[in-house]
């Protein structure tokens, strides 16, 4: 009888995978539906639920060689990242406690805040680039490595421009 309870609760704590979903946004229109699927997984896992945006230093921009402050310009666009992060939480009903917004190198950024807030999954928006591009640089391709959970990279839809 026992055993049969354990086996229970074992099925019951597995069908609980994910108890913290931290979902990077880059705060572009193409993240919605990210955002929403990330808010279904939730849903479906009894999970927490909290979005994070990185504001990178526009030094690292221009190669850190900058001849004149950025100081300003540097707060202005926080900012306005703040303003725009508080319209994506409202939009999607995400509490004021599970929104950050964080300054400095988006990989380093999001898992520090993985590993504070205990998160056991990452999801990030992916355009699924290929060859040089990844190479280039693409933020969900360098969140996976290194990450201390898994990492769940939603394809975007295609814009067309």
């Amino acid at each position: 009888m026992l055993a049969a309870l354990r086996t229970q609760l074992d099925i019951k704590e597995s069908a609980m995978i994910y108890r913290h979903i931290l979902v990077a946004i880059d705060l572009a229109d193409d993240c919605h539906p990210v955002i929403r699927r990330a808010q279904a997984l939730a849903e479906s896992c009894q999970a927490k639920f909290s979005l994070i945006h990185i504001v990178e230093p526009m030094a690292m921009a221009f190669g850190g060689d900058v001849p004149m402050d950025l100081s300003m310009l540097q707060q202005q666009q926080f900012e306005q990242a703040r303003e725009r992060l508080d319209a994506f939480t409202e939009r999607h009903n995400v509490p004021a406690e599970n929104k950050h917004l964080a300054y400095g190198q988006p990989r380093q950024e999001i898992h520090r805040l993985a590993e504070e807030q205990g998160c056991d999954m990452i999801v990030v928006g992916s355009h699924g680039r290929h060859g040089l591009a990844l190479l280039l640089g693409s933020t969900a391709n360098d969140v996976l490595h290194g990450a201390p959970c898994d990492v769940l990279a939603v394809k975007l839809e295609k814009t067309t421009a």
